[in-house]
């Protein structure tokens, strides 16, 4: 079964909760991934990077995965997030990884590094040799400090077989209607950035990799099947009301603006591992407000 056949609609990327020892805390994960399934979520990502993987031990992502799965028991489709800017090092985790029950593997591309076009085809092919499950590629240049272009995904759409899609975060729109227009028919491709998800969606976009949908499952959910529908009128209200809070989702940090919201919906303790640190108080006030409002 292709990842487009599998994946199509909404995917959560799943913040990591922690208590105030800074421990992972797990009855609160289960909590929140069954209120994303609740919710109408198509999928959940685990271990991507808004939950704080950078931070995070390698015995600790394997018991984030081991509880995720359990809990999940085969509801929905898990994607986990195994990536870096390490080739050699993240095939030994793909060989490392529990990944019978997984669907696929996102894996961003290399930070920092800054590797070539052509290094970026090989990193990938490399990683789709050697993984079990097919790679969901995840081009974030805002984070990593390079972009993927779209000679470059598709090239790896068309040549490697084990590449099944991407998450697209860049806001580049000529090069994501590249992309859509020149990609396999099997090829998943789904947004990284909620707030353009709706436009992305009437190009052609298959969904969402959503961080939006920690706070509010249903009502993302609802809008991105709405978008796949070509029901734009109903979509857009949701939108609408959410265009507030995207811009406090991310103003200045993601995932510390999302766990701000669920904390103020009950779903977790507002507390984050260093160098990443909770919202300002001023934008803790204007999100409870704003939380309030539903």
């Amino acid at each position: 079964m292709s990842l487009r056949s599998l994946l199509t609609g909404t995917g959560v990327a799943v913040v990591t909760p922690f208590k105030s020892d800074s421990s992972v805390d797990f009855k609160a994960l289960e909590n929140i991934v069954n209120h994303i399934i609740d919710g109408g979520a198509e999928y959940i990502v685990t271990l991507g990077t808004t939950g704080e993987t950078s931070t995070l031990t390698k015995d600790e992502k394997l018991t984030v995965l081991d509880v995720t799965l359990d809990v999940v028991n085969k509801r929905v489709p898990v994607v986990v997030g195994i990536g870096g800017n390490n080739t050699a090092s993240i095939i030994k985790d793909l060989q490392d990884f529990p990944l019978d029950n997984v669907a696929a593997v996102l894996s961003a591309s290399p930070y920092y590094n800054k590797p070539s076009q052509e290094g970026l085809f090989l990193h990938y092919k490399a990683l789709a040799e050697a993984s079990s499950k097919p790679i969901l590629l995840y081009n974030v240049p805002g984070r990593t400090g390079r972009n993927m272009t779209a000679k470059t995904t598709l090239r790896l759409a068309h040549e490697v077989p084990n590449i099944g899609g991407i998450k697209e975060a860049h806001n580049d729109m000529p090069q994501c209607l590249e992309i859509i227009r020149d990609r396999p028919e099997h090829f998943l491709v789904v947004t990284g950035d909620d707030e353009i998800a709706l436009p992305q969606i009437a190009f052609g976009f298959d969904g969402v990799i959503s961080v939006n949908a920690n706070a509010f499952p249903k009502l993302v959910s609802d809008m991105i099947r709405y978008c796949l529908k070509g029901d734009f009128a109903a979509a857009r209200p949701i939108h609408y009301k959410f265009l507030e809070a995207y811009d406090m989702l991310f103003v200045e940090n993601n995932p510390a603006g999302v766990k701000a919201f669920m904390y103020e919906l009950g779903l977790l303790e507002n507390e984050l591992r260093l160098p990443v640190t909770p919202v300002s108080a001023e934008l803790q006030a204007k999100i409870k407000a704003y939380v309030a409002t539903f």
